[in-house]
């Protein structure tokens, strides 16, 4: 092997250990977290970077190839996905919990001074 083989086959290795570290953040701020949404929030930031960082490293051990565009391909459509449908689940949740005020407060906006109350 060439030390260029060796130097990506490294760094493909750190990427993919650098997105399973972040897997494992994340399963910890799942179990751990109390609420829904702490809960969600750290498996959508986990599963974002962690699957971004584990998918890098398969393109960097791959090289530049066709299969490496879809792999990119893939990191992109996640990157966008993701978030969006996190947002529309909390959403969802903040509007349909009974109990919203144990864990959060929600702010009316005053229509004469446009500030919050």
């Amino acid at each position: 092997m060439s030390v260029l083989e060796w130097v990506r086959f490294l760094v493909g290795g750190g990427l993919l250990l650098c997105g399973l570290g972040t897997f494992i953040i994340e399963i910890i701020g799942v179990f751990r977290f109390r609420y829904v949404l702490n809960r969600m929030h750290a498996a959508a930031i986990g599963d974002t970077l962690g699957i971004g960082f584990a998918l890098l490293g398969l393109i960097v051990i791959s090289g530049l190839n066709f299969t490496s565009l879809k792999l990119f391909l893939v990191i992109v459509f996640l990157w966008f996905s993701s978030p969006v449908s996190s947002h529309l689940i909390a959403r969802l949740e903040v509007s349909t919990n009974e109990k919203s005020g144990r864990h959060y407060r929600t702010k009316e906006l005053d229509e004469q001074t446009q500030n919050y109350k």
